[in-house]
């Protein structure tokens, strides 16, 4: 019996900020030219060669990662974010942090043991409490640019309209 593909509620690719290519590009080519400096033959044209594809590279790898709501096995929609997932019905509350709150959740209010999935280059961020006696993590944070699009797929209450 093959496992049956469900649609994702929500997925979000974390992809760099556009104006970052045309910065790696400047970059790469004021590097390239560096090393080139006008010297004849294979540094005339090898850095150009090797440098600009490796400056793609990075912002490709950088933006490898992907969140994503899916029901699991049992129908149960489930939080993705690289190879961790976690399964709403571990979840106590939802909310989302603002940029403007981004430094203190990452700051002095962290909790060491918490799950932390962080890009510098993505403002909001969702907090989720979780409720799990068998878990030692206290609770996640999630980069992502619409928390409140996870919260609401992972059908769950958000703890700021609550208050």
């Amino acid at each position: 019996m093959e496992p049956t593909q469900t649609e994702p509620l929500y997925t979000e690719r974390l992809w760099v900020p556009l104006w970052w290519w045309p910065a790696a590009l400047v970059v790469t080519g004021l590097l390239a030219a560096e090393i080139h400096m006008g010297a004849p033959g294979i540094r005339a044209w090898l850095p150009y060669v090797l440098l600009f594809p490796i400056a793609a590279w990075v912002l490709l790898w950088f933006s490898r990662h992907r969140v994503f709501v899916a029901p699991d096995a049992d129908g149960v929609p489930e939080l993705r974010t690289d190879r961790a997932h976690l399964p709403a019905t571990f979840v106590k509350r939802a909310a989302p942090v603002p940029t403007s709150a981004k430094s203190a959740a990452l700051g002095r209010q962290l909790d060491p043991a918490a799950f932390v999935q962080h890009r510098a280059w993505i403002g909001p961020m969702v907090l989720l409490v979780l409720d799990d006696p068998d878990d030692p993590t206290p609770y996640w944070l999630v980069s992502t640019r619409h928390p409140e699009k996870i919260i609401e797929a992972l059908g769950l209450k958000n703890a700021a309209e609550l208050s």
